[in-house]
């Protein structure tokens, strides 16, 4: 396998991010990868900023528009399957934000070019890190991706990262669209997946930094969905009952289904 940028794509998924979404396409771009951007109806204007980029580059940048906010997981997955239809045969997930830094998607890209199924921008391996963020955030986060990794039972040290890359096969092995969260524990879920799936996962060190323009998108409330959801995860996987299997989608069907 021999990744070009062309069979690349970035998915960016907006909401409210009229003050980054220029800034980081234009990023993203500097590498040569397509950009598919997917907006959940923003009302500051960040899906018309979306237009104009298209106009800009034709083919190179794209936008899926979503009436409402739906969540991260949706929008992805929307976003995912837009690109395996176009041909893309790596697609990876970046925040708007720039608190994924655009520098290390040829890293990533590299990575799944080298056999790996999932690369994940990983700030809990060696050389990986955190800037500008609070004691307690960072204690939060280390909490939650070690709570996780435990009650799942996975051997990957940044369940919650948000800057992956997959190969279009992966992707379809994994089916997205069946994940049970919505929000941040999409991540959670989707790399839960990869390890029971047996994908080949690589942590790639990344630097995370906070955002610098516009507001955060995360709360109280998505943090304990997502660790309510992980804890139900544990228990089941705990009593033998795992709520998705990687041979979901080829186990037969029933004349009464």
């Amino acid at each position: 396998m021999s990744i070009v940028p062309a069979d690349a794509l970035v998915v960016v998924p907006t909401y409210n991010e009229i003050e980054n979404l220029e800034l980081i396409v234009r990023a993203i771009r500097q590498h040569g990868y397509r950009v598919l951007i997917v907006d959940d109806g923003s009302p500051d204007g960040t899906g018309d900023v979306a237009d104009s980029l298209v106009a800009d580059e034709p083919g190179a940048v794209s936008v899926l528009h979503r009436k409402e906010k739906g969540g991260l997981g949706p929008a992805y997955t929307a976003g995912f399957e837009m690109g395996i239809a176009a041909g893309a045969t790596v697609l990876c997930e970046m925040d708007a934000d720039f608190s994924h830094d655009p520098a290390s998607l040829p890293a990533l890209m590299a990575a799944i070019d080298d056999g790996a199924d999932v690369a994940i921008g990983s700030r809990y391996v060696p050389g990986g890190g955190v800037d500008n963020w609070p004691w307690h955030r960072r204690a939060l986060s280390r909490f939650g991706n070690r709570y996780a990794a435990f009650m799942l039972s996975a051997p990957i040290k940044d369940m919650t990262a948000g800057f992956r890359a997959f190969s279009a096969a992966a992707l379809e092995q994994l089916q997205p669209a069946s994940c049970d969260a919505a929000g941040y524990g999409f991540q959670v879920e989707m790399a839960w997946r990869a390890h029971l799936a047996g994908l080949k996962v690589i942590e790639i060190p990344i630097t995370f930094r906070d955002r610098v323009r516009g507001e955060s998108k995360m709360d109280t409330r998505i943090a304990i969905e997502a660790m309510l959801l992980v804890t139900r995860w544990g228990l089941g996987r705990l009593v033998g009952r795992l709520p998705w299997s990687p041979d979901a989608d080829r186990r037969p069907t029933s004349p009464q289904d």
